[in-house]
């Protein structure tokens, strides 16, 4: 006899109307923790001609040794390390441990710095295509922030273009450093913060990011006496004036000639701000600086297109900042040439 079906539990109110109208399917996600082993028998013979030993090696192998390392991490979990280490931010034993507690797999936090050390060498080809492929970027942006390499300061930097993403671990924050990655005769649009060490690109067309300004001036209204705070008090809205334009012109509101007449108004009248005498000591320094920035904060609406500002670069080094922040940065020389291969 087939078995009877059990009926639901229901108030006794209920159980004269039951009736099944519909059946909604329900899903559930959930990860398999998998570990595979492979076997690789290897062929060694002795060459006829030299003598020397020779031996096969299969694709997925990641070592050539047999006896000493004869246990190796597999490719899928040495480029899972890499990512959890290199871009999302843990360190090694804590990279361990998720590779234990996910998947089972036992490895040592030194054996995975090692591995990553290896990886690097072998990425290196790729990283100096990824800074050739940025000399022919028509758009770079840049931006760097503080880095440290056995607990000395360095000066951590990054370079992208729509992409490729580079970064680089170097001693000083200086023009030559960034001339090496871009090359010296670089000729196309660099974006950054208005740093002078990017304005050493005599050929290039340069965008200083507009947003830093802005906050400049922002933070020195609300800092700033009420006479001290005339001259962000008229820069901020002209420069947020200038965004409004090109919104404007982007969506088919103000033509090429009205963008131009428009562009030539903003910037006399960056030019009269400019051109009186402060006596406030936070004036004189915001002055000093748009004075240094003026010839580059309006680039983007004379080539519609360009971004105004680098906060494209700052979502790229905030990873790393955020890594800085965990880690503290690199131990070793080598540790840092590893950490900006594998991150780019």
């Amino acid at each position: 006899m087939a078995p009877k079906k059990e009926t639901p539990s229901l108030p006794l109110s209920c159980r004269t109307r039951e009736e099944v109208k519909n059946t909604p399917p329900q899903y559930q996600e959930d990860i398999l923790r998998t570990t595979i082993i492979r076997r690789f028998d290897v062929e060694v013979g002795t060459c006829a001609c030299c003598g020397r030993q020779v031996q096969g090696r299969h694709p997925l192998q990641t070592s050539d040794s047999l006896r000493v390392g004869e246990v190796q991490i597999g490719p899928e979990a040495l480029s899972m390390a890499a990512v959890l280490n290199k871009e999302l931010g843990p360190s090694h034993a804590r990279t361990a441990r998720v590779l234990e507690l996910g998947y089972g797999l036992k490895w040592s936090r030194s054996g995975i710095c090692r591995a990553l050390e290896r990886l690097g060498n072998l990425a290196a080809p790729t990283y100096r295509q990824l800074q050739e492929s940025l000399r022919q970027s028509p758009v770079v942006w840049l931006d760097d922030t503080g880095w440290r390499v056995a607990a000395r300061p360095r000066n951590l930097r990054v370079l992208l273009s729509e992409q490729v993403t580079v970064y680089a671990i170097e001693p000083h924050r200086g023009y030559a450093e960034a001339a090496a990655i871009l090359g010296e005769d670089y000729a196309g649009f660099p974006v950054h913060d208005g740093a002078r060490c990017f304005h050493g690109f005599e050929q290039a067309f340069h965008q200083s990011c507009l947003e830093h300004p802005i906050r400049r001036c922002r933070e020195t209204i609300r800092m700033a006496s009420p006479a001290a705070a005339q001259l962000p008090g008229r820069s901020r809205p002209c420069l947020q004036q200038s965004l409004r334009l090109r919104d404007r012109y982007q969506q088919g509101e103000v033509s090429p000639h009205g963008l131009a007449v428009a562009t030539g108004r903003m910037e006399a009248q960056l030019d009269r701000l400019l051109s009186r005498h402060f006596r406030c000591p936070d004036n004189q320094r915001l002055a000093k600086h748009l004075r240094h920035e003026q010839p580059h904060l309006l680039t983007f609406l004379r080539c519609p297109g360009l971004h105004a500002t680098d906060n494209f670069a700052g979502r790229a080094i905030r990873l790393m900042a955020m890594a800085r922040k965990t880690r503290g940065g690199n131990r070793t020389a080598n540790g840092a040439r590893t950490q900006q291969i594998l991150a780019s």
